[in-house]
């Protein structure tokens, strides 16, 4: 049996109630709050909370410490219910944790007991209708997984356990697992923070030859201003607790990015811009 086709899957995995329009968003916040506890107690994680992006965007989100990036992007995945305001993905409101969703955190988790393929495979034993098929078509899969380690520089290595990779190999593994099951959405949260800096910027590159191929959504948090001019079409910016936008910034840097293109003075003066807003609000 051929291997699946992902754009085949991408196409079956449409949310029921999606209400289909050029215009419509595909991430839409509208005026969100999150209220913290209760009463005097109480903490305001995000207040009156606005933010869109498009279908294929690449958004970066920035700001002070504590402004509430973490806590957007639980509320865009439905792990928390705002206290007021809506969220909408796919033109649905969302009500509970989103299913078609990949996810890369700073510590890339593989299990210690599996090998790189199997570690990258584990989204197909659990995501429908990628589950179901699994059994029938494993051999389709299995190679499906395999060109997604080839596309990172990790062919050589799927039989090897993550204690054998390094870290930048470990968090490729973790970039090609949170986008086997070609989900809708992709959120980063600091994928890159705990590497070398030449390691990290290895990873921007091999972030956007996989977005400029795959073209999902995707929501990246960082601390790195350098990393999110790179790699976002649009930064947005993070005022203090709390948290609102307050500026969003296109990226109008012509693709693909180089590193060298980093040292050039049109990127050194967005980076600059964006870092005078951080300082801006961290003074208010």
């Amino acid at each position: 049996m051929s291997p699946p086709d992902v754009a085949e899957f991408g196409a079956s995995l449409s949310t029921a109630g999606v209400i289909p329009a050029a215009e419509t968003p595909f991430v839409e916040l509208r005026d969100v709050s999150l209220l913290y506890g209760e009463g005097e107690d109480g903490m305001m994680a995000v207040d009156h909370l606005r933010m869109t992006m498009q279908r294929g965007e690449f958004v970066a989100v920035v700001g002070p410490s504590g402004c509430g990036k973490s806590t957007l992007m639980k509320l865009v995945t439905g792990l928390l219910p705002p206290s007021a305001g809506a969220v909408l993905v796919d033109g649905a409101r969302v009500t509970q944790p989103i299913k078609d969703v990949g996810m890369a955190f700073q510590n890339a988790t593989l299990m210690p007991w599996r090998t790189t393929k199997h570690n990258v495979m584990l989204p197909l034993e659990v995501v429908q209708p990628h589950k179901a098929r699994l059994r029938s078509n494993r051999a389709g899969y299995e190679e499906l997984a395999d060109r997604m380690l080839a596309s990172v520089g990790l062919h050589d290595f799927r039989d090897r356990f993550p204690w054998q990779l390094s870290g930048g190999m470990q968090q490729r593994a973790n970039l090609c697992r949170a986008l086997i099951h070609q989900p809708k959405l992709l959120m980063l949260d600091e994928p890159f923070a705990a590497l070398d800096a030449f390691t990290r910027e290895e990873l921007w590159i091999v972030m956007q030859d996989l977005w400029l191929e795959r073209r999902f959504s995707a929501v990246l948090v960082t601390h790195d201003l350098r990393e999110a001019v790179f790699l976002a079409d649009t930064v947005h910016v993070m005022s203090n607790r709390p948290g609102k936008i307050v500026l969003s910034r296109k990226i109008d840097l012509k693709r693909p990015r180089t590193l060298e293109s980093t040292f050039e003075p049109d990127f050194i003066e967005i980076v600059h811009e964006l870092r005078a807003k951080i300082t801006e609000v961290r003074a208010s």
